[in-house]
């Protein structure tokens, strides 16, 4: 099923799909494809980033629990406070100081819910489930990000991409390309 277009809608299927992985997970402890991290770190990265991302631009949301103390609710809290700000506010411009001027709610879909699509393959793969994402969206956000690409290698948001083959599905050729190895299993080591 294809995600949909509009920003709201496009945050509720991504984080609802993401939410559905976090209440799938049973070991927090897990080593996820990132090096280094654990099921929980994604959740906690999600949550941590993005609050200060938004605060400089103005925008605050409601601080909720910790991912470190219980993961489900602080993800449950973050993604509600998420959707209620693009579905209130999400005609207001946003101003960040690195990020240039949007529209908030296509600041959240540009940064964030994109992000959340991504690192639901990390989460998924922690838990040993297949991801299951959106092939289309994949591509779409694979081909936004070819044109940038030293720009986002510099930024030190992505590792070195991992090779994959031309023919692979998109969402491996996608994940290539932030740094993660497609094979990537959970008992089977991180890549960065």
């Amino acid at each position: 099923m294809a995600l949909p277009d509009d920003p709201a809608d496009r945050h509720a299927a991504v984080a609802g799909g993401f939410g559905r992985l976090v209440a799938q997970t049973t070991d927090w402890s897990a080593p996820a494809p990132v090096d280094g991290w654990t099921a929980r770190d994604v959740v906690g990265h999600l949550v941590g980033w993005f609050p200060p991302f938004l605060a400089g631009g103005g925008v605050d949301l409601p601080a909720g629990p910790s991912a470190d103390d219980d993961p489900v609710a602080a993800w449950r809290h973050h993604a509600d406070a998420v959707q209620a700000l693009v579905e209130e506010r999400g005609q207001e411009p946003f101003t960040h100081p690195r990020a240039g001027s949007h529209r908030l709610a296509d600041a959240v879909d540009r940064f964030y819910t994109a992000d959340v699509f991504m690192h639901s393959w990390d989460l998924a793969r922690a838990g040993g489930h297949e991801p299951g994402l959106d092939e289309d969206y994949a591509g779409r956000l694979l081909e936004g990000m070819r044109p940038i690409e030293q720009l986002l290698r510099d930024s030190g948001q992505y590792g070195p991409a991992v090779p994959v083959p031309d023919d692979a599905p998109v969402v491996d050729r996608l994940m290539g390309f932030v740094g993660r190895d497609p094979s990537w299993r959970a008992g089977t080591g991180g890549t960065p």
